[in-house]
């Protein structure tokens, strides 16, 4: 994060003592990242972090993938796949490489154990459902639209609330920034940037647990899936400060830039990761020039593929689209609006989809269970309609 945050009780120096009531000491953990030359915070526990009484491995986490076939655009129907697990052991993943998964999560079961990863960060967009994400920071509340942010490191649990949650996962293989672009040489979010800090929202309470008994932490480490077994609570943090922990922005707060003629993707730039960008599209207003064409133009991503989630609204450049879908347009061929929504948009003054669009500097592999909710009719779907 660009800027700083304290929560609970801390010392006035670094590394000093800082000792309870009775007269022990807190134990300090420092979490940071790229050594102790990235962004940091510091904790102090009730308990050292390192006091694990069992740990063994229970599975792999590895997504199978199709075999090669043709590059060629994928549309999947993600309301197909039907809902179950936990917010952790439910993700369903579709698409992968070596720096970023990108899946859906529609639990059902609450979790009874805590989660680390610790490969890389994750961003979860809420599409539906509200409730709370518990962390050693603190706990933040979310919402429809809002993109959960979890650094690498971070332990917590994901307490959903009503009957129907849909999660769009997001796990990157390292750090998930804002756009260099947006901030200045400070890390202050700058004028022309389509959000600012105002929108963003760190922990709400740090809720403090000093519970003896059996806790179990599943960390995802190496690409497999680790349980270690703990004899207290793992929030046991009585205070923090620093720039690394967990936040939350809605896609409802993104502003969008607009201008006379069609702007190209990178003005719905919302988070960096290693080789991967995160954009929003949200409802703005058309292009204002006389002649404008408000849908896309006809492009060629020869160096990245471009995944689109569709939330909600009017996906005018697409036909066949539902909430839900995700699209695949590989590196190496071109894409654009299907037949007709090029006329069609014509003096249109604006536009109210919602989408969150992922694009990859390195090509995505589809998964193997992500076959079975495809649309194979897509690949023809810019064929002119027999008369």
């Amino acid at each position: 994060m660009p800027f700083y945050r304290r929560m609970g009780e801390i010392p006035r120096k670094r590394h000093v003592q800082f000792r309870k009531e009775d007269g022990s000491l807190y134990r300090e953990e420092v979490m940071g990242t790229k050594g102790f030359s990235g962004m940091q915070s510091i904790l102090y526990h009730h308990q050292p972090p390192t006091q694990i009484s069992d740990a063994r491995l229970l599975r792999d986490w590895t997504v199978h993938l199709e075999e090669a076939g043709a590059n060629r655009h994928r549309h999947f129907l993600t309301r197909k796949l039907s809902p179950g697990g936990d917010p952790i052991d439910g993700r369903q993943y579709l698409l992968v490489n070596e720096d970023v998964a990108i899946g859906i999560c529609m639990p059902t079961e609450p979790m009874d154990y805590f989660f680390r990863n610790g490969d890389g960060d994750e961003i979860l967009f809420v599409h539906e459902g509200e409730g709370r994400v518990e962390t050693v920071f603190g706990t933040l509340s979310y919402r429809p639209g809002d993109y959960i942010v979890i650094p690498v490191g971070t332990t917590y649990r994901i307490v959903t609330s009503g009957e129907r949650t849909r999660f769009l996962v997001i796990e990157s293989t390292g750090e998930i920034t804002i756009p260099k672009r947006y901030r200045n040489e400070y890390g202050q979010l700058m004028e022309h940037s389509p959000y600012c800090e105002r929108d963003i929202r760190g922990p709400e309470r740090l809720e403090t647990h000093v519970e003896e008994g059996e806790f179990e932490v599943r960390v995802k480490a190496r690409n497999q899936l680790h349980a270690y077994r703990y004899d207290f609570h793992p929030f046991d943090v009585v205070g923090w400060d620093g720039y690394l922990y967990p936040y939350v922005l809605s896609i409802h707060d993104f502003e969008p830039i607009t201008g006379s003629i069609h702007q190209p993707p990178p003005v719905h730039q919302t988070f960096a990761g290693p080789n991967f960008v995160v954009c929003s599209f949200v409802p703005r207003l058309f292009d204002y020039h006389p002649e404008a064409i408000p849908v896309p133009y006809y492009h060629s991503n020869v160096h990245s593929d471009e995944v689109l989630y569709y939330v909600e609204g009017n996906f005018m450049s697409r036909r066949g689209i539902e909430s839900g879908s995700i699209t695949l347009h590989p590196s190496g061929i071109p894409h654009g609006p299907h037949p007709g929504a090029i006329e069609n948009s014509l003096g249109k003054d604006r536009t109210e989809e919602l989408a969150v669009m992922v694009d990859t500097f390195r090509p995505l592999h589809v998964a193997r269970s992500a076959l079975a909710v495809e649309d194979p009719g897509y690949l023809r779907s810019w064929l002119p309609a027999k008369s």
